[in-house]
C-alpha cells in the first residue's frame, strides 16, 4: 500500500490549496482516509477525514467550514480543498488509511498506512 501526498506550497493568508491523496495498492472503494498535519515543534493533529462507504466526513473545529474533504473512487484519490487559509494552518500534511471497512476516527494511531507529507506555508 502506498499513499502519496500532493499539493501544497507557499501561499498568502486568505489564499487556497488542493491537497491530493493518491493511494496505490488496495481496495480504495473499502478505505477511509484522513489528513493528518504537524506544525514544527507540535503534535500531529487530526484535520479531516472520510469515510468509505457512506461518504461521512468529520473536521477538526480549527478547519470546519474552510476546508472540504472529498474523495474519488475511480481516481484512488482524496481531495483535501482549503480555502481561506491562515497562517496557523503552516503544517506538513499527511494523508492516512485505515485498515479496509474501518471508520474516520482522530486517533493518529490507530491509521496502519501513510506517505511522505505535502508542506503548506502560509504567509501572513
Amino acid at each position: 500500500v502506498q499513499l502519496q501526498a500532493s499539493g501544497g506550497g507557499l501561499v498568502q493568508a486568505g489564499d487556497s490549496l488542493r491537497l491530493s491523496c493518491v493511494v496505490r495498492g488496495r481496495a480504495f472503494s473499502t478505505t477511509s482516509i484522513s489528513w493528518f498535519r504537524q506544525a514544527s515543534g507540535r503534535e500531529r493533529e487530526f484535520v479531516a477525514g472520510i469515510g468509505w462507504n457512506t461518504g461521512y466526513t468529520d473536521y477538526s473545529d480549527s478547519v470546519k467550514g474552510r476546508f472540504t474533504i472529498s474523495r474519488d473512487d475511480a481516481k484512488n484519490t482524496v481531495y483535501l480543498q482549503m480555502n481561506d487559509l491562515k497562517p496557523e494552518d503552516t503544517a506538513a500534511y499527511y494523508c492516512k488509511a485505515r485498515k479496509p471497512r474501518y471508520g474516520v476516527s482522530r486517533q493518529d494511531n490507530e491509521y496502519t498506512y501513510w506517505g511522505p507529507g505535502t508542506q503548506v506555508t502560509v504567509s501572513s
